[in-house]
């Protein structure tokens, strides 16, 4: 499930990116799209006939006769269900949606008000929907990131306070925006121009696939010239910009 409720922070590009991933392994992919927007949806109408099929699924499809459980229905041959919510849903449905996620995606940008906005939709998922940083369902994506700037220092700081897995920090590059437009993913375009994107997913894919929590940081992770702090477990999570009744609850 990939989560947040801030528009804008590229939960479509990793979700679609993941799908495509999957399908190009070979394995049977559906893809479920939450956000009335419909931009998963989209893309998939754009997939070209020769690429390995992906099953959508829209929350906003209605058709005569049938009920939305039946339309909303995972095939059971399906092998993996990568979910892109909505932006902006209540604290109630957060519950919901996460229920039955065996992984949770969090997508975070380089940004003040993203940063801050993380804070809350971290802090609903831990007190609100009940989902322990210690069952290793929970990550963070840092997405779209320009290094050696202010703002990705304050993002990194930030996260690494969380003592939540940090399985991935993808480069701000054009390589999402072509991909997106031929509805394909990176792992479907020739490797040798999307070589320094893979490395980086390769990350969030291990994570997604393995049980054991992976550290906060690692030394390949991290952009050259910047540290790589150490996780420090029972923090108290505090943005580096921001510091209130969310950030000291936490």
């Amino acid at each position: 499930m990939i989560l947040n409720p801030k528009g804008g922070s590229g939960k479509t590009t990793i979700a679609t990116n993941l799908a495509a991933y999957y399908a190009n392994k070979g394995r049977l992919a559906a893809l479920i799209d939450y956000d009335s927007q419909g931009s998963s949806t989209r893309w998939l109408n754009k997939r070209p006939e020769s690429a390995n099929p992906i099953h959508g699924i829209t929350s906003s499809e209605n058709r005569t006769g049938l009920t939305r459980s039946f339309l909303m229905r995972v095939p059971q041959e399906i092998e993996r269900v990568i979910v892109d919510t909505p932006a902006a849903f209540q604290k109630h449905e957060l519950i919901e949606f996460t229920r039955n996620a065996d992984k949770i995606v969090i997508p975070v940008l380089p940004s003040d008000i993203d940063i801050h906005a993380a804070t809350h939709t971290i802090a609903d998922l831990l007190l609100t929907a009940k989902i322990s940083r210690y069952e290793n369902r929970l990550t963070v994506v840092a997405n779209r990131v320009k290094s050696n700037t202010i703002v990705f220092r304050s993002l990194m700081r930030f996260l690494e306070s969380l003592d939540i897995p940090v399985s991935a920090v993808l480069r701000d590059t054009q390589n999402y925006i072509r991909s997106a437009e031929l509805g394909l993913g990176l792992h479907e375009l020739p490797p040798a121009q999307v070589a320094k994107d893979l490395l980086q997913w390769e990350k969030l894919v291990n994570w997604l696939e393995h049980d054991d929590k992976q550290p906060v940081y690692s030394p390949a992770m991290v952009p050259a010239g910047h540290s790589c702090p150490q996780t420090q477990p029972d923090r108290v999570v505090k943005s580096p910009l921001f510091e209130g009744p969310v950030e000291r609850s936490l």
